[in-house]
């Protein structure tokens, strides 16, 4: 069976039992913040109790590293919806420790993408073109200075409205939480 197919025929229960019934709320985050974190698969339900936060409480962004990596790319465009339509007044940046963005190679990323048939020429065509790949896939080496760089990208916007900004960092082992940055 597919995890696509097992997928689906276990949506189907949760549909015909109503499940759903115990995730109703709105569109507007309850405690009206928008969360920028990592896509670990251990932040997942960790970070929400960490927290304190259940559904309809925050808008949740992620991204690998939770980094802004360009002012007007999807993740800030997300992060001024949540502000400007949806209601929040606060953003919340966390990143974590043992990050797969952490230390990342470009030049080892690259070799991955090539064993699954990504070719020397389409490189050459994006750096041909002004894209520095190198770049965009590199990751960063301390933790804390990657959060503080996304709090200041977003903090520093021109289309950012005067709200709080925080950045901290969780333990993906134990949910423990440090402030990095303050935002009040």
């Amino acid at each position: 069976m597919s995890l696509l197919k097992e997928m689906l025929d276990y949506n189907k229960f949760f549909v015909e039992e109503e499940k759903y019934r115990d995730y109703e709320t709105t569109k507007y985050p309850n405690k009206r913040m928008v969360i920028l974190t990592c896509m670990d698969t251990r932040l997942v339900e960790l970070l929400p109790k960490a927290l304190n936060v259940k559904n309809g409480d925050v808008k949740i962004v992620k991204t690998a590293g939770a980094l802004v990596s360009h002012p007007f790319g999807s993740i800030m465009r997300s992060i001024l919806v949540a502000l400007y339509q949806l209601k929040a007044d606060e953003v919340l940046v966390v990143g974590h420790h043992d990050c797969g963005m952490s230390g990342m190679s470009a030049t080892s990323m690259m070799e991955n993408m090539k064993e699954r048939g990504i070719s020397n020429e389409t490189f050459d065509t994006l750096s041909y073109s002004g894209i520095d790949v190198e770049k965009w896939l590199s990751g960063f080496n301390k933790v804390e200075d990657s959060v503080a760089h996304s709090v200041n990208m977003i903090k520093n916007h021109p289309l950012m409205p005067e709200v709080p900004v925080h950045g901290l960092v969780i333990d993906p082992s134990t949910g423990k939480l440090d402030v990095v940055v303050e935002g009040y």
